[in-house]
């Protein structure tokens, strides 16, 4: 691997031009319950680390900051609003966005929940308008009777000046469908999407990728961003962990209340048994240190489209430390293949022994 500076990424027609590393804030929200279920990080309480990963992390060059006004029901908006007080606000891009907390609204997308959302947000964060503002999933109640108000507050909400760009979650699937709805009835996320794309027309779209996603079925929305203009903005690339080898089979983590992370059956030892054996073989062939397993995990993602960038959490400001560190070191094609390789192997036997989710 060679190292090489940060490098840039425009998103797409915004023109919104980056660092290719992000910053997601959604473990700063530490611990908390949304709709029925864990939804936060129990790791991510501690105020004083957080804020000093939100300065490290603007000290060592990232300008985008990814949050949601459900992590921590506005905590983590708080946080990055203390880095915001302190730097031009011109220099800073943020990311937020709406539509999993309900409160005492119809609907998470009724427009004047939204209105009051927005503000909200704005108000946490110490500034007068987001970069990028996102529909957070793609449930709009019976017979979609949510999605054009919704449509229409966003676009409102951009001629108003309020927001610079609309994002839209790739095909995704909404939380509590996991727990109400079995799998045979919950339709096809991908076909939804597609579907929604064209009536939302969104600027950006917040995509899940890493390398336990299998690469053919993630393919064909990179390509579709691209072929709209859309900047990408890709979440969970070091799958919340899984990828860093920090979590192992021998001491598997145990998750406070609060934490999401409790309810996915990758996170237990049996499974990380299979990820940890898959991990090993990179390090004894291609990465034999952790920041080589990071920079295999990002640019798998970052070589998926030039119009991404990746969002890697933290809790700790070393986390930042080494995730910036790890984006300098570009691994070669052939390591990146052999990586994929590997991991898909892994994520074969694990898709095989069950489903991501205990509760499904």
């Amino acid at each position: 691997m060679t190292s090489h500076p940060l490098p840039t990424r425009t998103l797409g027609r915004t023109g919104i031009t980056v660092p290719a590393l992000g910053i997601g804030c959604w473990a700063i929200g530490g611990p908390d319950h949304n709709l029925g279920m864990p939804m936060g990080w129990a790791t991510g309480a501690d105020q004083t680390a957080a804020i000093a990963g939100l300065e490290t992390a603007w000290e060592l060059g990232a300008r985008l900051f990814d949050t949601a006004d459900v992590y921590g029901h506005g905590l983590s908006e708080r946080r990055l609003g203390h880095l915001l007080a302190q730097v031009p606000r011109e220099q800073i891009v943020v990311s937020s966005k709406v539509g999993y907390f309900v409160g005492s609204a119809a609907h998470g997308f009724d427009p004047a929940h939204m209105r009051r959302q927005l503000g909200q947000s704005l108000d946490n964060l110490g500034t007068d308008h987001l970069d990028i503002y996102g529909l957070h999933h793609h449930d709009f109640g019976d017979g979609d009777r949510w999605l054009q108000p919704a449509i229409e507050a966003m676009h409102a909400f951009k001629a108003e000046g309020l927001i610079r760009a609309i994002s839209l979650r790739g095909p995704h699937r909404f939380a509590p469908d996991r727990l109400s709805t079995p799998p045979a009835l919950r339709g096809n996320k991908i076909a939804r999407f597609r579907a929604l794309f064209d009536q939302v027309q969104p600027d950006v779209l917040a995509v899940r990728d890493n390398l336990l996603t299998p690469e053919a079925s993630s393919a064909g929305v990179f390509a579709f961003a691209d072929q709209h203009g859309c900047g990408v903005l890709i979440n969970k690339p070091l799958g919340q962990g899984l990828l860093t080898r920090s979590h192992r089979p021998e001491r598997p983590p145990r998750f406070a209340d609060g934490d999401h992370r409790a309810r996915k059956r990758w996170f237990t030892a049996a499974a990380l048994a299979v990820l940890d054996e898959a991990l090993a073989e990179l390090q004894r062939t291609i990465a034999p240190e952790q920041h080589d397993l990071l920079a295999l995990a990002l640019w798998s993602c970052l070589k998926r489209t030039s119009n991404a960038i990746v969002l890697t959490g933290f809790t700790n400001p070393g986390q930042i430390q080494a995730n910036i560190a790890a984006i300098g070191r570009v691994p070669s094609p052939a390591d990146l293949a052999h990586a994929r390789l590997i991991i898909s192997a892994a994520q074969q036997r694990l898709d095989t022994d069950g489903h991501v989710f205990l509760d499904e």
